[in-house]
């Protein structure tokens, strides 16, 4: 470590991909997918495969985790209106008197900057950072033609302009720009959001040709279509192949997806190449984290409305000062609890609480206890309960309320229901006792979890 960085605080880079799985990675061992760079920084950092966020009453689910990200608070009081109603644009609003994660890291004399996407509302923004470049405000977009504003234009009320590229080389040409003009004399926290692998998912031809449909394998939980109506089956996302799944339109979609992930890794590798370069990526804290999964073919679902592992589980990767080396985090943790890890890393205090908890006792000692329970929401129709291997999920959809539980030890894909059997009925109670205390701490009136047996 240089010097000058040993008096000063780490510098941090926050990399935030659109509808990233959590196991599609080649250091987690995906059969497909290419990552070389992901790779890599898991490889000299740690990974916390079990992070998991808690959702929120947004069909755009990225929207409330985005929230929670930035504030480290659970749905409820990361919203500034919590509602069922779908905001334009599908916006979640942050309350004014939050503090956000940049705007804590600018208390401390950081430079703070944005580039790519924002899916919060603009305030959030214009507080959070100092400055900006191709900063898209919304859900999703061509790849191929991206409304952007720098956040000066922002500032200034200027509608957005078309910039001709692909998304991800636009969003990582800004933040390489930052990263070489910035000024070295005070540390920076740079938060690059991108929109892959969102649909429309159109990779790179010299990129989607590694990927040949016909030898890409389907999900170990495939179905051509779901078992049962979630509440959930006529969203946007699940209307991007006809049901029941083709097997062969399914790869071809996977295809798609893995080569914009393939696409986005070598893009990253771009970016941190540039900090590379000037000596200061051993100075930097370097985290890739999720917005939430996606289905894909698993259990019949398409997209990321729905409380299977696949959906809300996210990667968590960092590397850099204060992060072990060559560590694996599979104790249960929060997407939010960033918030606090980075606090810690980077030694920043707050008086504010939140709900988040730091993760870094997990990655220096991974067997020491994380949290009792994670729970999950969607809407009105979904609630999940998390405590250890068990895995709880309840429906309410026509005022009728169905439970599946899975053992996340010996059925990771979710595909054997055992909350039939007859000496699961205590279990099932802990985990929807676990649920109602969860739901009384954080306000969560939208589906109380009952506590009848099935």
């Amino acid at each position: 470590m240089r010097a000058s960085a040993a008096r000063r605080r780490p510098n941090v880079l926050v990399i935030l991909p659109d509808d990233h799985q959590a196991d599609a990675f080649g250091v987690v061992g995906h059969p497909v997918v290419q990552t070389p760079v992901l790779d890599a920084l898991a490889r000299r950092g740690t990974r916390l495969s079990q992070a998991t966020i808690q959702g929120g009453l947004n069909p755009a689910v990225c929207a409330p985790t985005r929230a929670s990200l930035l504030t480290g608070l659970d749905f409820v009081r990361s919203n500034a209106s919590p509602s069922l109603e779908v905001p334009e644009g599908g916006h979640v609003t942050i309350p004014g008197e939050r503090i956000l994660l940049p705007e804590l890291f600018r208390t401390y004399g950081y430079e703070t900057f944005i580039a790519g996407k924002w899916h919060n509302d603009l305030n959030a923004l214009r507080r959070g950072f100092e400055s900006g470049r191709a900063i898209f405000h919304g859900g999703m977009c061509d790849h191929e033609r991206v409304p952007v504003r720098d956040l000066d234009e922002i500032r200034r009320g200027d509608p957005p302009r078309f910039v001709e590229g692909f998304s991800t080389e636009i969003f990582c040409d800004a933040m390489g720009q930052f990263l070489e003009e910035r000024d070295t004399r005070r540390p920076f926290f740079a938060w690059l959001a991108l929109t892959s692998p969102h649909d429309p998912r159109t990779p790179p031809a010299d990129i989607r040709c590694r990927y040949r449909d016909e030898a890409i394998p389907l999900p170990p939980n495939f179905r051509p279509e779901p078992a049962f109506d979630n509440g959930e089956l006529d969203v946007r996302d699940e209307q991007l192949a006809p049901k029941p799944l083709d097997p062969a339109v399914l790869r071809q979609h996977l295809g798609d997806y893995y080569g914009m992930i393939t696409h986005h890794d070598r893009e990253i590798g771009r970016v941190l190449s540039v900090l590379e370069r000037s000596g200061e990526l051993e100075d930097t804290i370097v985290v890739y984290i999720g917005d939430h999964g996606l289905a894909l073919g698993r259990h019949g679902l398409l997209g990321k409305q729905n409380m299977y592992q696949h959906s809300i589980t996210v990667p968590w990767i960092m590397a850099g000062p204060g992060v072990p080396e060559g560590v694996v985090v599979d104790t249960p943790v929060y997407a939010l609890d960033l918030f606090s890890t980075l606090a810690e890393l980077a030694r920043l205090d707050w008086i504010e609480p939140v709900s988040s908890q730091s993760a870094v006792p997990l990655m220096r000692d991974p067997s020491c206890p994380g949290r009792e329970y994670v729970c999950s929401v969607y809407r009105d129709c979904q609630r999940a309960v998390r405590e250890g291997r068990w895995k709880l999920i309840e429906y309410f959809v026509d005022g009728r309320r169905r439970t599946e539980l899975f053992d996340l030890e010996n059925d990771p894909h979710e595909m054997h229901d055992l909350s039939g059997e007859a000496g699961n009925a205590c279990l099932l109670w802990r985990l929807r006792s676990a649920g109602v205390r969860w739901q009384a701490v954080v306000g969560d009136r939208w589906m109380p979890i009952s506590l009848e047996t099935k």
